[in-house]
């Protein structure tokens, strides 16, 4: 089950069957990641309880080296049992101490395995991912998975579970000791331990809830400071630099005031604990010294008893602590589970068909197609496109321009009808095959970190550097790539920083024309270029498009030029299709657009 809600939203309201589906998908993903490393755990388990029975035997042999091997020297002057004694307090405390080095790092290395594992896990499938779910599910909350979310499992896994098993096996050994050492001395540490549990469980639910809200507080602190950043150019803009001061302060405090709740339970719990064992500790020792004066009971066994009781509160807080990490650790994993639970909206086919090499010819049958969140965008489209003719959709702002290109490119499927290349559905064919046929290029020209030549390459990464710079020639890019610091081998830095905007543009201009689609749509693709960049490029595509089918979205009626054909678009309809002159002479709303357009250049 993937509830979109569920998985895509951090809700608190879900129902009972919701919450149990959740736990349920969670407990499924842990026992798919830790399958793999069974035998590893179980080894590691080993040797925690063997480490945590070597770490509580000490007591237990210095009560026996001063009730026995001492006397022994005194009256016999026997000095075997002493030096037993002391070599088997030096055995154990070199084996707990070497044991605790070996399953740490065994559980380390499981802990590791899990989280490459996962981290692998939840990149490949958030980039299998439809576009429907990376519009719906904000990138912010993509890199918390991938980030906070993942850091929480990985305290839990390196820190929280070793506390939890080794503190309950060295409490329980410890309490067995004493029991077995001076039965009194164990019921005094078992009534104390009533209010250390009361003491603990309180802490436990009260920082539960303090501990989600220092979460909360400092996930909208980072999301507020991300956005922020992000949106610097519009800040600058806007001045709106001290009203963001003034957001982000009141952030800042809300995550310090939480901080201050969660620091307050400690100072709390603490002490509380602290006080327990001392009052255990002087019971032990006051009720030990009576027994010893009577000589009902030896020094030995209740330095030993003093000893354990010391001990035995120590690995308390580390439990109650665990439990704080597990509520953190449970939630990302539940998080983490939905998105690796979501399914493509738009999935690769079964037995997809076969298509090498495809010539270009586009069909449009009755499609129809809503988004989740809204009406139909395209009520009933019927187009047919020849193979290698030039079409531009023009139109006013959601007139489904964009929306007919998503559906070309195969980004959504159609909600009713088919969307067809060479008479092949789109979604009978195999996203590789797809994606060497159609190529889209957007206002958005993203480079990644590298060097302009793999930027350019990204659609052909055998491509020669030959064929990088031929592609670069042919949009007009050449010239200015090669008046870069190492030309070619320029680092583009962090996206795409180095070069304008322009220059990002012609860059996926000549990462497109490498990649050699049958089918090539631009969207908005010529925004960002200044009008002598413009023109070099319309020079280009009318070479490079002649033997190929292209559809370009464009506002600047100066790239519509370059078309065969013209589709006016309103409300998912086309009103008007024709050559761009025909339009023009035929007087009606494309005229009416391109008589605006040339005024507005006078």
């Amino acid at each position: 089950m993937s509830v979109h809600g569920v998985s895509g939203e951090d809700r608190d309201d879900y129902t009972k069957e919701e919450s149990r589906e959740i736990r349920l998908r969670s407990r499924r993903l842990l026992l798919q990641l830790v399958r793999p490393h069974v035998r590893r755990i179980t080894w590691t388990m080993v040797l925690v309880v063997i480490s945590a029975g070597a770490g509580v035997v000490g007591p237990a042999i210095i009560a026996y080296g001063v009730d026995t091997a001492l006397p022994a020297i005194l009256d016999d002057q026997d000095w075997l049992p002493l030096w037993g004694a002391t070599i088997a307090y030096v055995v154990s405390a070199v084996a707990a101490g070497v044991l605790m080095y070996v399953y740490t790092v065994s559980s380390a290395r499981i802990s590791q395995a899990v989280l490459f594992s996962l981290r692998r896990r939840l990149f490949d499938h958030t980039q299998r991912l439809s576009l429907e779910f990376h519009e719906q599910y904000t990138s912010g909350r993509i890199i918390a998975r991938q980030t906070s979310d993942l850091e929480s499992i990985r305290d839990l896994l390196d820190q929280g579970l070793n506390e939890l098993v080794r503190g309950i096996l060295f409490m329980a050994f410890t309490g067995v000791a004493m029991v077995l050492l001076d039965p009194i001395s164990g019921l005094v540490l078992g009534i104390a331990l009533v209010p250390a549990i009361i003491l603990t469980r309180w802490f436990q639910v009260r920082s539960t809830v303090l501990f989600r809200e220092t979460r909360t507080t400092s996930a909208r602190m980072i999301v507020y400071f991300v956005e922020t950043m992000t949106g610097i150019r519009a800040v600058k803009a806007f001045r709106t630099e001290r009203r963001n001061d003034d957001e982000f302060g009141d952030r800042v405090e809300d995550y310090r005031v939480a901080n201050h709740r969660v620091i307050s339970i400690f100072g709390v719990y603490e002490p509380g604990i602290v006080a327990l064992g001392a009052t255990s500790i002087a019971a032990i020792v006051l009720l030990g010294g009576i027994r010893v004066i009577d000589g009902t009971l030896e020094v030995g066994v209740l330095l030993a008893t003093a000893l354990y009781a010391r001990q035995f509160f120590q690995p308390i807080q580390g439990v109650a602590m665990f439990f704080n990490g597990y509520q953190s650790a449970s939630a990302a994993l539940e998080k983490i589970s939905g998105v690796l639970e979501e399914q493509p909206t738009v999935p690769e086919p079964g037995e997809p068909a076969v298509l090498v090499h495809a010539k270009g010819r586009l069909d449009f049958d009755e499609v129809r197609f809503a988004y989740a969140t809204g009406g139909d965008v395209l009520p009933a489209l019927d187009l047919h496109i020849p193979a290698g003719q030039t079409v531009a959709l023009v139109g006013t702002t959601g007139a489904g321009k964009t929306t007919l290109a998503k559906l070309l490119a195969r980004f959504y499927d159609p909600s009713d009808g088919a969307v067809r290349l060479d008479g092949v559905d789109l979604r009978d064919l195999a996203n590789d095959d797809l994606r060497r046929a159609v190529v889209m290029v957007t206002q958005e020209a993203y480079l990644f970190s590298g060097t302009v030549a793999e930027n350019i390459a990204l659609g052909k990464p055998d491509a020669t550097r030959a064929e990088i710079e031929a592609a670069a020639r042919a949009v007009g890019a050449h010239e200015f790539v090669s008046a870069l610091p190492d030309g070619y081998d320029t680092d583009v830095n962090k996206r795409g920083g180095r070069v304008s905007s322009g220059q990002r543009q012609l860059l996926s201009f000549a990462r497109a024309f490498l990649a050699d689609p049958a089918v090539l749509i631009l969207d908005e693709a010529t925004a960002s270029l200044d009008i002598p960049s413009e023109r070099l490029v319309q020079e280009a595509l009318q070479t490079l498009l002649a033997d190929r089918t292209a559809i370009i979205i464009a506002h600047r009626l100066s790239t519509v030029a370059i078309a065969d054909r013209v589709l006016v678009m309103e409300h998912g309809r086309v009103i008007e299709d024709d050559a761009p002159d025909a339009l023009i002479a035929a007087g009606g709303r494309f005229a009416d657009l391109h008589r605006a357009w040339r005024e507005s250049l006078v």
